[in-house]
């Protein structure tokens, strides 16, 4: 059971999920949802998290059931969507936690607005180049279009993805992920990690500048971006630690525990040095 309620708020004229909880006068994390799942990735370290923050949890517009703008479907594009959501909801300066998609927009909102980031907690996402991506997240990326998807149940493809998520998922959770790339959510949210062979290039000659404290954590056993992925971002990033998880691609689903008791850890070091 979690205690995470979602709402709808606007942001940047579209229809934004958002859950939020904690300190009133705490220092504000931004957790933004993993691809393809929503806010509800976030319910196994919440309550934990939000009695040292004040929290904000949002599904990613594309993603989960947040609106659509395909234009705001690449790194840059929605890095800058955040940056703007930071402000119109008056949140900075704030702490990000940004796994799987999320790296790279973080990132970027980091890179080109430096003073509305704190700290940054992101990784099982893809960032190093050449892409260095497996499974069905190779497939997709390097797929010449998506038509083939488009005839596809998203639900058939994605129910044994969360299947195997050890030790399962509850049944409320399971039907939201699902819920949130009915129909063509799932195929158009994709275009975002296709863009990644002419983003992260670009993303890449930023890192070295990006003075930002930045916690790499994911699992150390995921296929879908491998470890290479964190070693690269760890090599480039001035002000970087990484920490790999014994877990696969899910690693909050997985070892809640480890992966927010890190986040915590790196949280209140960073706000005790901000």
């Amino acid at each position: 059971m979690t205690t995470m309620k979602a709402a709808f708020r606007k942001a940047d004229g579209l229809e934004v999920r958002y859950a939020e909880a904690g300190q009133d006068n705490g220092e504000t994390v931004v957790l933004t949802c993993p691809w393809p799942e929503s806010l509800f990735a976030f319910r196994k370290v919440w309550d934990r998290l939000a009695e040292d923050f004040h929290l904000v949890a949002i599904d990613l517009p594309g993603f989960g059931q947040s609106e659509r703008r395909i234009e705001l479907l690449s790194p840059t594009a929605m890095g800058d969507f955040l940056v703007r959501m930071i402000h119109e909801w008056n949140l900075g300066p704030v702490h990000f936690i940004g796994p799987d998609v999320g790296t790279s927009a973080t990132l970027v909102a980091a890179a080109t607005h430096p003073e509305l980031v704190r700290s940054l907690a992101i990784g099982s996402g893809a960032t190093a180049f050449p892409l260095q991506v497996g499974g069905t997240l190779k497939d997709i990326i390097e797929a010449p279009d998506l038509d083939g998807y488009r005839q596809m149940d998203s639900r058939q493809l994605l129910a044994p993805v969360f299947d195997g998520i050890p030790g399962g998922l509850p049944p409320g959770v399971r039907a939201d992920y699902l819920d949130s790339y009915a129909g063509d959510r799932f195929v158009e949210s994709a275009r975002y990690v296709r863009t990644y062979p002419t983003e992260l290039p670009a993303l890449a000659e930023r890192l070295p500048k990006l003075t930002t404290p930045v916690l790499i954590i994911g699992g150390a056993n995921d296929d879908l971006v491998p470890q290479v992925n964190h070693e690269f971002l760890h090599e480039r990033l001035p002000n970087s630690r990484l920490e790999p998880l014994p877990a696969a691609h899910f690693c909050w689903e997985e070892v809640p525990d480890l992966y927010g008791g890190s986040v915590l850890r790196w949280l209140k070091q960073a706000a005790s040095e901000s």
